[in-house]
């Protein structure tokens, strides 16, 4: 789910800065550029784990701040195509489900990724899964707030910067990206056993468990009766 990755980057110190050391400088400033903000093609970043080199610094014409070109490493969020993760059921509608898991919101599991024989229901606004066992059919809702175990399938990454025309400058003087975009969506599935809200299969289990131990009481018992004289 975690990864390190690999960055380069120069780090502009702001003259307010030079009574730190070099390093706590770039520190500071690599985790205000990139802590919580998704870099294209690399993933969401949680924060700076180590700087790997830092070269020289320079002084601009015109700008009374520092750039240092470094090498570092940052602890981002991107999970592997596969990986079983889960979440909480945060909201519902005919197209799938969006999880959260607290930091990240951005994961959907699509109607076609669903189990077989799910659909919508539009009074509950909730997806159900019918499931049949011993000729019965159990409607199993996904309610929200529910824990859910899915598997990621898919990621896509957008280049959300803004270029030309379209761009809007805030009165800061920042760019903000186009309202719409997504920079990175996660796609999942919980079209396969042990997939879904974690209770369906929590219930399994348990009811397997106490069958195995109604099978050893009756064990325990036949023993019994065979040593008794």
């Amino acid at each position: 789910m975690f990864q390190l990755a690999e960055l380069r980057h120069m780090v502009r110190i702001p003259p307010w800065c030079f009574g730190q050391s070099l390093n706590d400088a770039v520190i500071q400033e690599l985790n205000k550029k990139l802590a919580n903000k998704v870099v294209l093609n690399v993933g969401l970043c949680i924060v700076l784990f180590d700087l790997t080199s830092v070269g020289d610094s320079y002084i601009f014409p015109g700008d009374g701040a520092s750039h240092t070109k470094v090498t570092f490493r940052y602890l981002v969020f991107r999970p592997f195509v596969e990986e079983i993760i889960e979440g909480a059921v945060k909201a519902s509608n005919a197209e799938g489900i969006q999880v959260s898991l607290g930091f990240f919101e951005d994961i959907y599991i699509r109607s076609d990724n669903m189990m077989t024989s799910s659909h919508y229901d539009e009074t509950e606004k909730l997806w159900v899964w019918d499931y049949e066992t011993d000729g019965e059919t159990h409607h199993l809702f996904i309610d929200i707030g529910e824990t859910i175990r899915f598997k990621v399938v898919a990621e896509q990454f957008t280049d959300t910067t803004p270029s030309g025309p379209e761009a809007s400058e805030t009165e800061s003087g920042t760019m903000e990206r186009k309202e719409g975009k997504i920079p990175y969506l996660i796609y999942g599935a919980i079209n396969d056993q042990g997939l879904g809200l974690v209770s369906w299969w929590n219930a399994s289990e348990g009811g397997e468990e106490e069958e195995e131990e109604e099978e050893d009481e009756v064990e325990e018992e036949d023993d019994l009766e065979e040593e008794a004289p």
